[in-house]
Order: structure tokens, then sequence, then C-alpha cells
């Protein structure tokens, strides 16, 4: 199964649109954090990362001796806005975060298609791109992001807490999943933490649940969403968020899911308070250094349906990088992606960040944890995150938006539906 970078052209007016119009440029947010060489002229390299990814880019760059880098790193949504921000007022980074496919403003599809970012494709890592992973990577037959690899999204947990809990093994069937949460709330713990106030982790159970409630029974479903003729409304979305909200209603989420945080989100799973958290498995590192011990914690698939057989899971490409199509460096930033390009460099980068690495070799280091993933992902039984198929930037925050609503009792399954299948067909 595939998703598509196709959508909606998106010029330089309209990135300007999305980007706060023509404003001059904004600094980086406060909470940036900097580290590399000095600012300015002489080759140095301006990078700007998300968070989650300066474990991988520091010893990259450390480990790079043709240029020197000014590299700094934010949260997802902080980094989001200020990027967007300097790419419309034409005084982008070298290099900077992309996200795949398309579906976000930030997206590789969208930046693309105004022409912001520099053609990667005559790198020789671009040849060994998985087909079923080119719509995250390519538009209109060009490569223009690098990633490492692929994230999984599954259920991290204490492994301590689901023993007290009597749980011998993580659950492979949906009816199996309720029966564990049931006996980690009969204990006195949280079943699973949901940190919904920060805004991406909103999705991630709906990301969680659809592959199996939706692509395991039809998996042209991205192709008959953008041909017309499929809805979100008038599918399995309606068993996931349906789910999703049952998860609530049984007592299984913290209190005030709205009001707590992707980092309380994370201790509360860390120190043994919940038993688990349905996560991305490139923050991983997050949640183990919140716990005492770090291998305390596990993952495992979450099980989307009654037959085992019928669970398939989202395996999305992870946050990457791009060069900046008007960078002064422009040289100097695709020989650094080229760098980055190199087997060994996806290994490193891939282990730090707990994904599977594009491509495997013999010194690829699969996580662990990510073990009972990998018969999903080769077995075709895997899907792209499901933002990477949408035609325009304003489907996933309003996916965001609707599954806050949800669980503040604002809105219903039908009418939170029917604003995801409005929002898809804006044009």
């Amino acid at each position: 199964m595939t998703s598509s970078s196709r959508g909606t052209p998106l010029g330089r007016r309209g990135f300007l649109r999305l980007a706060g119009g023509a404003a001059a440029v904004t600094a980086l947010p406060g909470a940036l954090a900097a580290c590399g060489g000095s600012s300015g002229s002489g080759g140095t390299l301006r990078l700007v990362g998300v968070a989650d990814q300066q474990k991988p880019l520091d010893l990259l760059v450390k480990g790079y001796t043709q240029a020197k880098f000014n590299a700094s790193y934010a949260p997802t949504d902080q980094v989001q806005t200020s990027v967007r921000t300097q790419l419309g007022a034409g005084a982008a980074p070298d290099v900077h975060v992309v996200f795949p496919g398309n579906g976000s403003a930030m997206s590789m599809a969208q930046i693309a298609q105004a022409g912001l970012l520099a053609d990667l494709s005559d790198q020789a890592w671009t040849k060994n791109i998985p087909a079923n992973f080119k719509p995250a990577f390519q538009q209109g037959g060009k490569t223009f992001i690098y990633s490492a690899g692929s994230s999984v999204i599954g259920a991290i947990y204490n492994k301590k807490v689901f023993q007290e809990a009597g749980i011998e093994a993580p659950p492979t069937t949906w009816t199996g999943f309720l029966d564990a949460c049931d006996k980690i709330k009969k204990k006195g713990k949280v079943p699973i933490a949901l940190g919904a106030q920060t805004p991406w982790v909103t999705q991630l159970i709906t990301y969680a649940l659809v592959p199996s409630t939706v692509y395991a029974k039809n998996p042209q479903f991205d192709a008959q969403m953008q041909a017309g003729s499929a809805t979100f409304a008038n599918s399995g979305w309606t068993d996931a968020f349906t789910m999703y909200l049952d998860l609530q209603k049984r007592g299984f989420f913290n209190d005030n899911p709205n009001g707590t945080t992707f980092e309380q989100q994370t201790s509360m799973v860390a120190t043994g308070k919940a038993g688990m958290a349905i996560q991305v498995s490139a923050v991983l590192p997050d949640f183990r250094k919140a716990a005492a011990t770090p291998d305390d914690l596990a993952m495992f698939p979450v099980p989307g349906a009654d037959d085992a057989n019928g669970v398939w899971i989202p395996a999305g490409v992870v946050v990457g990088l791009g060069v900046s199509a008007r960078s002064k460096n422009r040289d100097a930033a695709k020989a650094f992606v080229d760098y980055l390009g190199q087997q060994k460099n996806i290994n490193a980068w891939a282990e730090a960040v707990a994904c599977v690495p594009l491509v495997r070799d013999a010194g690829s280091k699969i996580d662990p944890v990510l073990k009972d993933f990998l018969p999903f992902i080769d077995g075709n039984k895997a899907v792209p995150f499901m933002d990477q198929a949408w035609p325009n930037a304003e489907v996933q925050p309003a996916h965001f938006a609707v599954v806050q609503e949800l669980l503040g009792g604002k809105t219903t399954v039908p009418q939170a539906l029917a604003k995801l299948d409005e929002t898809y067909r804006k044009k």
C-alpha cells in the first residue's frame, strides 16, 4: 500500500499565505537550542531541525568535516511555524526540517510545489528508495527530501506495570487489548496515557487503528479518496473514531487528556503511573530518558481488529531534511545531505531514533523493541501515516481539532468525519 503525494498545487503566493503573508523573517523561537559553529558567512551552513532528530544530527554533523554548522532545534510545532515563515520570506536555513509526503504546510510536496526545495535526485542514495516510499520522497518524479527510514506507531508500554497487572504478553486482538487495559485499570493505574494538549499527539490513536479498520479491508482507499469515490464518513474511519472514544468511555485514559502534554504523557509511562502510551517509535528515546530503567519500556503493535490476521500497522517515513532552493550555500548543503545518504550514516541516524533504516544491510541495527513490527513491514501489512496522502495542508490540523473536540464532548463522530471530508475537498 502506498500513499500519494499528489495534492492541490501550492504556489509561492499560496505558500506566503500559509506563512503569514510576505512578512519579514522572524527570529526562531527562544526554545531553539543552538549548537555547532558560529553563524554568518564563510561557508557555515545554517541547519534547523526538529528536536526529536537532534541526537543523530549532532552525531553526524560532528563527523562531517567539509563544512561548519550553525545548528538549532525545536519541538515540531515551533519548527513548522518558524521555518515556514522563513521560507515564505525568502530567508530559509540552508538545510532544514521537511516532513515527508503531503498534508502539512512543511511537507515535501507542499514546499516542492512552491519551488522552495532543491532537487536531490542526482544523489546515489535516492536510487535505493523503496517503491512504496517514493511518494513520501518525490514530487513529479524528483526527490526533494532526505530521510533515514520509517517509524511505526504502536503502544510504548511499561513492562513492570503489565506484569503487575498479570498481562503475560502484549495483546494481538482488539478484545485482548481492551482486556489488558481493564486489568491495568483494576490495579489502580492509568491504562493509556494521552497527552492530547500537544496537538500532534491527538492523531496517533487514530493512525494506529485505521490501518486495520480501513486499509486491511480496502487497500485502494487513498486512491478512491483522491478520485472522489470514497469518504471518511463512509469508511472504517467511523470505526476507528468510535473505538477511540470507547477507550475514553471505559475510563482507560488519564483525566483531562486535553489538558495533558506530551511531556506529561511520557513521564506517566516512564515512571509506571500509566501502563502505555500510543506513540510513534521516533520518541522512544524521550521515554527512555524519562525512565529510571530504560529496559522497563518496550513496544507492541496496536491490534485494531479482533482477527489477528486482519491487523495492519502504520509505518511512515520519518521527518527528514531538505535543502533550500535559494540557499547561497546550496552545493555545500547538498553535499552534506549526500553524506547523510551513505549507508553507514543512514544506519546511525535510524539507530539513534529507533526507526527502521530506509535500506538495510549487515550493519543495520534494528532496535529490539521493534522486532514485532518487522513482520508487518516485510509482509506488506504496513501503510504510510495517513496525512502523507492528504491533498492539502488543512486536513491534518482539522484532524487534531476534531479529536480534541471528541474528547471534550463537543462534537460527535459523524460531525467530526463530515468536517474532515469537507476539509479534504477544499481546493
